[in-house]
């Protein structure tokens, strides 16, 4: 095979490499503005419950440490022993966060206040939710003190927590995307379900019919394990 040939040969294989890789990252781009447009981190697999009903384990969470509506220091070791409904919103949002606190609520309220059960909101406007406006924020729910902690803290705080900590997304919209002026935020709309030793277990979206049925039933099982 002449030097001609063997050039032409690297040629076609370069070009067919080149092609592959294009396909490779188009799907990736595409994957990605797949779950940046509904709220989805494009790497975490959703689900609801178990084939044999037991629910998994699907990642640990992280220890943090943020401010909570009392302006007060809020940490993982908060939480420990107690199982915790985790979520994002911003409260300027016009968009799925006020129906995402309104189910939320309806837990709160659905689930004895002595049971050791708590709920987490974090806000993707760190800012502008500063504790005194989440503190307003939850009275006018209203949200039980005690049991409801809206957190916020510095931007890279609430990305440690929210994205790489309990795998949800939370990302500034371009100025050009926005529907509205508070329309500021692409975020996730699930709700993560966490366990006694901090350990994720089941993800539900917030706006499933089911959503109540399905979170108090995984609720009532990770509240029964030892």
């Amino acid at each position: 095979m002449n030097q001609l040939s063997k050039n032409l040969q690297w040629l076609v294989w370069g070009s067919m490499v080149a092609t592959i890789v294009a396909i490779a990252v188009a799907f990736v781009m595409q994957q990605n503005r797949r779950g940046q447009a509904t709220g989805e981190d494009p790497g975490f697999q959703r689900f609801d419950s178990a084939p044999d009903g037991v629910l998994p384990v699907l990642f640990q969470v992280p220890e943090f440490a943020l401010t909570n509506q009392s302006g007060g220091l809020f940490t993982d070791s908060d939480l420990r022993e107690k199982v915790w409904i985790a979520d994002i919103i911003f409260t300027r949002c016009a968009g799925p966060c006020p129906e995402m606190t309104r189910r939320m609520a309806e837990l709160q309220a659905a689930i004895p206040a002595s049971s050791p059960l708590r709920f987490v909101t974090l806000t993707a406007d760190p800012d502008f939710d500063t504790p005194s406006v989440l503190q307003a924020y939850a009275r006018r729910i209203p949200a039980q003190q005690e049991r409801w902690h809206f957190l916020t803290g510095t931007k890279q705080q609430i990305v440690d927590l929210a994205v790489r900590g309990l795998k949800l997304t939370t990302l500034d919209k371009e100025e050009e995307e926005r529907e509205n002026l508070n329309d500021l935020f692409i975020h996730s709309t699930i709700f993560v379900i966490i366990d006694k030793q901090g350990r994720a277990r089941a993800v539900i979206e917030s706006d499933d019919p089911a959503m109540k049925l399905k979170t108090l039933a995984a609720i009532q099982q990770l509240l029964d394990e030892k």
